[in-house]
């Protein structure tokens, strides 16, 4: 999951990003209103964690401008404010739910994953193929019942291909969504991830490399020959 998080309080907003680090998920951080919007339109963000109240563009013309787009970015609604006239007028410009400050953080994540399943196709809250399980709220990955140890873009990355549903997905839609505005576009991240995710979830192997294509969870068992490119 790929999540920018907009607040102009830097320390907090710093702290969410370590937070969603931890978990593997991916953030941007923009402390106004444009830079925001800078971001929103080279990336493709799955949710956007929005204080309202942000210098430059207002966070309410953010949020407006994100559900006009028609992308499929959820926004999330960060602010102080938490009366019942508040929230109804955040809906009211486009948000997807809204969480008052203070919050407790495991309640933002669990928020971020219930936004991140509100697709045209509802996914379920454990992505499940070839015996592999991944539950994104307890940060667990199991194969055939037992429990499987990955780093955290490790992690990040079957989400994504999980979440694929056996489609192909290139590795720049892995950098895109397992990766910040850190990451360099030129190295061999992904291919070193990918390979060393492989050996984690052990044989037979269920990643498989199209080639100059990306890569995809494989519709059946793969053999152990041509896997590891």
């Amino acid at each position: 999951m790929r999540v920018l998080i907009v607040d102009d309080e830097v320390y907090l907003a710093e702290a969410i990003r370590d937070g969603l680090d931890r978990v593997a998920i991916a953030a941007d951080v923009a402390h106004d209103g444009d830079d925001a919007l800078d971001l929103i339109s080279v990336n493709d963000y799955d949710a956007v964690i929005l204080d309202r109240d942000i210098p430059g563009t207002h966070g309410d013309d953010v949020c407006r401008l994100i559900a006009a787009s028609g992308a499929a970015t959820r926004v999330l609604m960060l602010t102080a404010a938490g009366r019942l006239e508040q929230k109804v007028s955040g809906f009211g410009l486009g948000a997807d739910d809204y969480l008052a400050k203070p919050f407790e953080f495991d309640e933002l994540i669990a928020r971020l994953h219930a936004l991140a399943r509100r697709t045209s196709a509802p996914l379920p809250p454990v992505l499940e193929m070839h015996g592999i399980t991944l539950d994104p709220f307890r940060h667990e990955v199991r194969r055939n019942g037992e429990p499987v140890r990955l780093a955290r873009k490790e992690f990040a990355v079957l989400e994504v291909l999980l979440r694929a549903g056996g489609g192909v997905v290139s590795a720049e839609i892995l950098l895109e969504k397992a990766w910040d505005r850190n990451v360099n576009p030129f190295s061999n991240t992904t291919r070193v991830t990918v390979s060393t995710l492989r050996k984690r979830l052990g044989e037979p192997w269920v990643i498989e490399t199209v080639p100059g294509v990306g890569y995809r969870i494989a519709p059946e068992t793969m053999s152990e020959e041509g896997d590891l490119r």
